[in-house]
């Protein structure tokens, strides 16, 4: 399962946070991996897609980094099977959706 991940640098400590990744890795647990990353402008946010089928290890891998990271994780599906899922219900009258 795919999760967007969004992290909040706390104190707006973006250096620290690149400093700790620098030095130890981004310290995923085996079965946790990082699919890609981006990061607002400002620094204030990180947002890293991350795949696992075992929500713990997120869990996890957030110990090693909540004392500078806050974190949200928020499951998504790849807008193009969101599409494949929903095609059947394309031509349906807004708001009938049965089945």
């Amino acid at each position: 399962m795919l999760y967007m991940v969004i992290e909040r640098f706390k104190d707006r400590d973006a250096l620290a946070v690149y400093r700790r990744f620098r030095d130890r890795g981004r310290m995923t647990p085996e079965g946790l991996s990082f699919v890609g990353s981006w990061v607002e402008a400002n620094c204030d946010r990180c947002f890293q897609l991350m795949d696992c089928n075992d929500v713990s290890l997120l869990q996890v891998w957030a110990a090693h980094w909540r004392d500078l990271v806050t974190f949200e994780f928020v499951p998504v599906v790849p807008g193009k099977e969101t599409a494949a899922a929903l095609a059947p219900y394309l031509d349906l009258t807004p708001g009938r959706v049965s089945g």
